[in-house]
């Protein structure tokens, strides 16, 4: 009933990396900004000595998470996969666990196309496919392969509704 599914080649854009590098810069901003404040609130209005350590531990906690978060955009966009055929849409995907997913055409309800304020420097879009129980994403493709393929999921997941 079903073709030979080979292993999905198509690749998200290079400046996802970007992107992702961007979003992890201002996140550990935040984060770097909100643990100085309370470092200073702690030395300012001398609260208790278990606070300073609690700080410190969470600070010593963050380093790695912090450093990790630089790196892992790379391997995100080495390891991101997905394909579309009249008969499913596959997803690969994952650093440490890798996951791939077949979403058959006929369970597909929705698809969408999104774009932020990073994305859109960029030219880029993220792909939403909603099905009945979840929802699967295409995080950072060219803003017109985007637009096409979500026209093509849709297409595909049409014909395969009229079929049945």
């Amino acid at each position: 009933m079903y073709s030979q599914l080979n292993v999905p080649e198509q690749r998200l854009s290079r400046d996802a990396v970007k992107v992702w590098i961007i979003r992890e810069i201002l996140s550990n901003l935040i984060v770097l900004i909100i643990l100085g404040v309370l470092f200073y609130l702690d030395a300012r209005f001398s609260w208790k000595e278990w606070i300073g350590w609690i700080l410190i531990g969470i600070t010593a906690i963050y380093v790695p998470v912090a450093i990790w978060s630089f790196i892992s955009p790379f391997l995100l966009y080495k390891n991101w996969r997905y394909d579309v055929s009249e008969e499913f849409l596959q997803l690969k995907s994952g650093v440490l666990f890798e996951k791939h997913q077949l979403v058959p055409m006929t369970k597909i309800q929705a698809v969408a196309t999104n774009q932020g304020p990073l994305l859109r420097k960029y030219g880029l879009c993220s792909v939403s496919i909603e099905t009945m129980g979840s929802t699967h994403s295409i995080p950072a493709l060219p803003k017109q392969d985007a637009i096409d393929l979500r026209n093509q999921i849709a297409q595909y997941a049409k014909l395969k509704e009229v079929e049945q």
